[in-house]
């Protein structure tokens, strides 16, 4: 490469750090285990477990491939495929970089609960504390000029430690990390399940995994949510794997090493599961109130019912809580810097401008637009960004990903690519998957997440939804029509 880039990964193993603390992100704590159980419980494992190799695996091969082969970022791999194809690479990064903006913002609520933890100072009313103390939430959108100190202070503290990591070197900056961060993160977390696994009425929430409900299987809904979630949980789309192989020296295992992280990935997912479900079983048992009033998507599972959980723990709630955010604080945190660094690379290589800088620019212009979320409306505007975002844009972007490479790409060559040096190989079956399988479910769920984001659509909602939109559109022309100040970034 140019001379933007001038590290490959030290060792494999980092690498693989890297791509599996990327992967297991804070929402994986606690979005699997309400998909899981709102979709037949152990009948759920079978969509998964189908959904991972013909989604997760095959699309993760797709971008280790494309990024292996080109050495290159986003921006410039696809304006090598097609130069009228460069707006889409902005368009994905444009994407991934919005999505991080709203991710710190609950990374850093995360860090307020670390420190909440030490005292239970969510007091006997952990939801209403997140609210009106932590979110100071109001339905008005004067809210949005009311800045919360805390919320905005938690957010400065993320965005800089993404920036003190993302600044230096591949090796020192992102390698290091991961390499630290994800076993500290791995023993807290079977520190937390084995703990778990102790407690009274355990067994009323683990049993859930592995009851199955048999009528699921026919249920269309179930399928969609196990490829929504495997998408989700690889992070499938966001050119993290594309970047982070372009980064790997010759010579590398490319479908092994897919085949080991998407596996890491889904049994950290199972894991993880089955301490928050026995948690949960405690909790059921010791309050008296039903199991699947329990069970909540998002930061309601999170930051109002394991609260809940620690008091009724005593003592020992005030040792797991602490652990259990600091958990999700490790896991946010890789994920925002695999976040980070495809957008870094992009600029960096298409403008000359040397990593510190794009490091610097892009966390500053994030922070500004991360001060949004912590705003007194700031949760309000945060789901909507999610809700587009994820159900629309991201799914999106990962249906044009498969038509480029499946349709538009000579796709042998990545066959080619991938079969070099690995041990496990792939063939016609694999370009059947990407040409044909995987753009009609992606279609699905994309048209699923569609209606679903159009028909809960309010006012306030459209009108962020269409402010989105056209910056999707706006912004990655401008981006594409910029004269390249790297000479070689028009030789293809």
């Amino acid at each position: 490469m140019t001379e933007t880039k001038k590290s490959e990964w030290n060792s494999n193993f980092a690498f693989m750090m890297a791509m599996i603390g990327s992967a297991v992100g804070l929402g994986n704590i606690w979005r699997f285990p309400n998909v899981l159980y709102s979709n037949g419980g152990g009948s759920f494992m079978i969509p998964y477990i189908v959904s991972l190799f013909l989604l997760g695996i095959s699309f993760v091969l797709v971008e280790y491939a494309v990024g292996f082969k080109f050495k290159k970022s986003l921006a410039r791999i696809l304006f090598s495929v097609n130069k009228k194809l460069e707006p889409v690479a902005w368009f994905i990064l444009l994407i991934v970089f919005l999505i991080t903006t709203y991710y710190v913002c609950v990374v850093g609520w995360d860090l307020i609960y670390i420190l909440l933890s030490l005292t239970k100072a969510w007091g006997a009313n952990p939801d209403l504390y997140f609210a009106n103390n932590v979110l100071q939430a109001t339905d008005s959108m004067s809210g949005l000029f009311t800045i919360v100190p805390g919320v905005f202070g938690s957010v400065f503290v993320i965005w800089f430690l993404a920036w003190f990591i993302i600044k230096r070197d591949l090796n020192d900056g992102i390698g290091n990390v991961s390499k630290i961060l994800l076993p500290l993160l791995c023993a807290i977390v079977i520190g937390i399940v084995a703990f778990s696994l102790t407690l009274p009425g355990a067994s009323i929430g683990y049993t859930q995994i592995f009851t199955p409900d048999w009528s699921a299987l026919t249920n269309l809904n179930v399928w969609l949510a196990a490829f929504g979630q495997i998408v989700f949980s690889l992070s499938l789309g966001m050119a993290i794997a594309m970047t982070y192989a372009s980064y790997l020296p010759e010579g590398s295992k490319l479908v092994d090493n897919a085949v080991i992280v998407a596996f890491s990935n889904s049994g950290f997912e199972v894991f993880n599961s089955i301490g928050i479900f026995s948690i949960l079983g405690f909790m059921a048992l010791s309050t008296g109130i039903p199991f699947n009033e329990l069970v909540t998507e998002g930061t309601g599972l999170a930051f109002v019912v394991f609260p809940q959980v620690f008091n009724t723990m005593g003592f020992i709630g005030y040792i797991i809580g602490p652990f259990f955010f600091l958990c999700i604080l490790f896991a946010g945190i890789t994920s925002v810097i695999a976040l980070l660094e495809g957008v870094c690379y992009s600029i960096s290589e298409k403008f000359l401008i040397e990593r510190k800088k794009t490091a610097t620019v892009v966390c500053i212009v994030g922070f500004l637009i991360s001060t949004i979320f912590a705003t007194g409306a700031g949760s309000t505007i945060l789901g909507i960004f999610d809700a587009y975002l994820n159900n629309f844009a991201l799914l999106f972007a990962i249906l044009l990903e498969c038509l480029i490479f499946g349709w538009i790409y000579k796709f042998d060559d990545l066959i080619e690519t991938l079969n070099n040096n690995s041990s496990i190989k792939v063939g016609k079956t694999w370009k059947a998957v990407i040409k044909y399988i995987l753009p009609i479910c992606i279609f699905g769920l994309w048209a699923q997440g569609v209606y679903s984001t159009i028909t809960t659509a309010d006012s306030l909602s459209a009108t962020v939804m269409l402010i989105l939109t056209i910056l999707l559109i706006v912004v990655p022309i401008i981006f594409a029509k910029l004269p390249a100040l790297n000479k070689d970034y028009y030789n293809v």
